[in-house]
C-alpha cells in the first residue's frame, strides 16, 4: 500500500516498526555486515577521498565506529530523532569537499555520491542475509528496498536520486561497479591484516586495560577475520568490481560460520541479541501495541 503523501513541512517517518529494518538493522549479526558496506561505499573514489580526509578512521576506530552504529540505529528506531539525525549528518557533510586520487573535484553532498553511500546498505543486507539468516522472499526484498528508501529521505537524499523500484535498482548498481570502483587507499586500509590498530578505549577500566596488555596478541587474529568477513559478506559482483580476492575454500568457511550463526542468535536473549537502541525501542514498541490494544478492546 502506498504511504501516504507527506507535506514539505513534514519531516519523513522512519521505516514502520513491524518492517524488516526493525528486525534485522539492530540484530548483532547485522554488526558483521557493516564493515562490507562500508568498504563498498569507500571503494567509489570520491567518497574514499573524503574519507581519507576527514574521517577518524584511522586514528579514532572504535569512537567513530560507534558513531556510524548509533546514527545508522537512529535512523531506523529513532522515531522523531530519526530525520533530526538525517538533518544533522547533512550538516556535518556540508564542507568535505577537495580532490580524489585522480585529481577530480568533489563534494561529499553531491547527490550521486551521496546516494552510493545510502545505496550499499541494500545489496549487503540482500547478500548477508544469505549466510546470517533466512533469504529474503521476492516480497521481503521488495518490502526491504521500500524501507531502504525511506531512509535515504530521512538522510535528505530526493526520490530523484534514488531509484524507485528494485527493476531499477540493480541496473543502476551494476553501473557504478562498472564504471565507479575501484581498490582506492581506504579500502586497502580496511581489509589489510598488518596496519596499526589502538586497542578499545571504551568500556569498564579492567577490561581496558586487560585488552590493552593483551592487544598485540589479539590484533592479528583480529585483523584476519576482520578482513575475512568484509570480503566475505560483500557481494560477489561487488568484491570483482573492486578487486578483492575470495577463493572457494573462503566461501566454504563462510557457509561453515554462517550455519553456527543462524543456529545460535535466534536463540539468544532480546538483551543479547539487539543492540542497545534496537532493544529499547521494541520494548517500547511492545509496551504501547499492548496498551493500544487494551484500548482498542475497551471502546469496541
Amino acid at each position: 500500500m502506498p504511504s501516504r503523501r507527506r507535506t514539505p513541512e513534514e519531516p519523513p517517518p522512519p521505516p514502520p516498526p513491524d518492517g524488516i529494518l526493525w528486525d534485522i538493522a539492530g540484530d548483532v549479526r547485522a554488526l558483521l555486515a557493516l564493515p562490507a558496506a562500508l568498504t563498498m561505499q569507500v571503494a567509489h573514489p570520491a567518497v574514499g577521498a573524503g574519507v581519507d580526509t576527514y574521517s577518524a578512521f584511522r586514528t579514532d576506530p572504535w569512537g567513530r565506529g560507534e558513531r556510524s552504529l548509533r546514527s545508522l540505529q537512529t535512523w531506523v528506531y529513532g522515531g522523531e530523532s530519526a530525520a533530526e539525525e538525517g538533518r544533522r549528518l547533512r550538516e556535518l557533510h556540508q564542507h568535505i569537499r577537495g580532490t580524489d586520487a585522480h585529481g577530480r573535484d568533489y563534494h561529499a553532498l553531491t547527490p550521486a555520491y551521496y546516494a552510493w553511500v545510502h545505496a550499499t546498505g541494500f545489496p549487503v543486507y540482500h547478500h548477508a542475509q544469505k549466510y546470517l539468516g533466512r533469504p529474503f522472499t521476492e516480497a521481503q526484498e521488495r518490502q526491504l528496498y521500500a524501507e531502504w528508501l525511506q531512509v535515504g529521505r530521512i538522510l535528505g537524499i530526493h526520490d530523484r536520486d534514488m531509484p524507485q523500484t528494485i527493476e531499477e535498482f540493480w541496473p543502476y548498481y551494476a553501473k557504478v561497479l562498472a564504471d565507479e570502483l575501484e581498490e582506492t587507499e581506504v579500502v586497502r586500509d580496511l581489509v589489510a591484516t598488518d596496519r596499526p590498530v589502538p586497542p578499545p578505549d571504551r568500556g569498564p577500566y579492567l577490561l581496558r586495560v586487560t585488552l590493552r596488555a593483551l592487544w598485540p596478541l589479539l590484533l592479528p587474529p583480529l585483523a584476519r577475520f576482520r578482513r575475512f568477513i568484509t570480503i566475505g559478506l560483500m557481494p560477489p559482483d561487488a568484491r570483482a568490481a573492486i578487486g578483492l580476492p575470495w577463493t572457494d575454500a573462503q566461501e566454504r568457511r563462510l557457509c561453515r560460520l554462517g550455519r553456527v550463526i543462524r543456529t545460535v542468535a535466534p536463540r539468544l536473549p532480546e538483551r543479547l541479541r539487539y543492540l542497545p537502541l534496537a532493544r529499547r525501542a521494541r520494548a517500547h514498541r511492545r509496551i504501547t501495541g499492548s496498551a493500544e490494544l487494551v484500548l482498542n478492546r475497551r471502546t469496541d
